[in-house]
């Protein structure tokens, strides 16, 4: 196991710092939007659970073009490679354009989710904003999880963490009214993260048509000649993916919602508790698209002890990351949420919910990187079955009565999210070390039960 410590983390710490500079996007918007008050927090808190669900299952399903190209790159089969970038390229931007749609069409029941009103009324021109960026950045997914799948993964990260930037500068314009534009406050946060979406897409889209080390697979930028088998086979595996996404991303929106039936003070302590909990997970993250490349390629060599060597490497890497994030959160925890707002009120509850994030960093991140290869394996079904039952069957049900029955209120929905972590990651530890034993590696891709 240990001769896989060091490749891996050259593979995966630019997919990590990658990941890390997407979610700095919400991160910078949060932070700069919580200087304009709680009221304002609370809306892009409550805007985002309808916004990063559907993106998050793009994400997902943008996730089918990874496992294909690195065992198609283990088999030396460079026509599949051609195939799959330009059969992902048509299903992630006809995602894109449906996810925008269904994100215009929940704004009109947003007022009776039970939210204060004030809160809704800033949340709604702020999401018909963000929700166009779904387009450039599923675009983007496209090109970053080709790149990825052919171990290519530094320019993506580039690319982010100059988008980032441009983002952080925007919001310094548009929120503040400073330098001559317009005070448009939580707006533009929106208008900022639109247009930084944008150039990631169109930098990420040119940098994989003009590099020389892509040009051999040029032919997958052509339209028509679509294939419905490898469609079918995309879907398949993308749709189980993103599905993976919604019932996680979803499950922690809709507490995001119950912290709002308890109150704006909440709702606005619950965003910052969690948006530092996202940066923590979007590093394991890394590790996780890093284990899908390292076990998609030895699933195309047929070479089941480095696929499963190459996977517990990683695990116990974020194991380790982890670790550390849970130290910096117990150490942190009145210091971070002051960086974010001047609400002794507000600062004091996500202090109490960063020692409840501080537990649940080990499960968090050795979740995600068994996930990440489970779709190493294609194998997609039984994992996103076990994720919803953790959260939605489980978790969410059990926050509830501790929150408003047990009147643990705040507490309590978090305790729940920690149960549905930590039994996430055993049932997906589980499932990887089963099929990753099985004989004859090929097996794997059809053993979903």
């Amino acid at each position: 196991m240990r001769q896989h410590f060091k490749p891996n983390f050259l593979l995966a710490y630019p997919v990590m710092l990658s990941m890390l500079g997407q979610v700095m996007t919400g991160v910078a918007d949060s932070v700069m939007v919580g200087w304009t008050g709680a009221v304002p927090l609370a809306a892009s808190s409550f805007a985002n659970v309808f916004y990063n669900i559907p993106l998050f299952f793009g994400v997902g399903v943008s996730y089918a073009i990874t496992p294909l190209v690195a065992q198609a790159e283990g088999a030396n089969d460079h026509s599949k490679i051609i195939a799959v970038l330009k059969n992902g390229s048509l299903i992630n931007l006809l995602t894109g354009f449906a996810l925008v749609a269904l994100i215009i069409g929940i704004e009109p029941f947003m007022y009776k989710m039970g939210q204060p009103e004030e809160v809704v009324t800033l949340a709604l021109p702020y999401l018909n904003i963000v929700a166009v960026s779904v387009i450039p950045s599923m675009i983007f997914q496209t090109y970053r999880q080709f790149a990825e799948g052919l171990q290519r993964t530094r320019v993506a990260m580039i690319i982010v963490v100059g988008s980032n930037l441009v983002n952080i500068a925007l919001n310094y314009v548009l929120i503040f009214g400073n330098y001559g534009f317009p005070e448009l406050g939580l707006n533009g946060a929106g208008w900022a993260t639109l247009i930084s979406k944008i150039i990631m897409a169109i930098s990420m889209m040119a940098y994989v048509y003009i590099a020389k080390r892509y040009q051999p697979y040029r032919a997958g930028f052509s339209i028509g000649g679509y294939s419905r088998k490898l469609i079918s086979k995309m879907l398949h595996i993308g749709v189980p993916a993103g599905s993976q996404f919604i019932f996680e991303a979803g499950a922690f929106g809709f507490s995001a919602i119950m912290m709002g039936w308890i109150g704006t003070t909440a709702l606005a302590a619950h965003q910052i508790a969690i948006n530092l909990a996202t940066i923590s997970y979007m590093t394991t993250s890394g590790l996780g698209a890093a284990a899908t490349i390292r076990v998609g390629n030895f699933l195309g060599q047929h070479d089941r002890k480095n696929l499963r060597a190459s996977a517990f490497a990683m695990i116990w890497m974020a194991a380790g990351i982890m670790t550390l994030w849970a130290l910096l959160f117990i150490v942190g925890k009145e210091f971070l949420p002051a960086l974010y707002i001047d609400d002794e009120t507000v600062i004091q509850l996500a202090a109490s919910l960063l020692i409840i994030a501080a537990f649940f960093q080990l499960s968090d991140g050795i979740q995600v990187v068994t996930a990440g290869a489970l779709r190493g394996l294609q194998d997609v079904k039984i994992p996103s079955l076990l994720i919803f039952v953790a959260y939605w069957i489980i978790a969410l049900p059990l926050g509830y009565v501790l929150a408003f029955i047990l009147d643990w209120a705040a507490l309590g929905i978090w305790v729940g999210l920690l149960i549905g972590l930590t039994i996430t990651a055993t049932a997906m530890v589980l499932r990887f070390n089963k099929l990753s034993k099985l004989n004859n590696v090929n097996q794997i891709q059809i053993s979903f039960l």
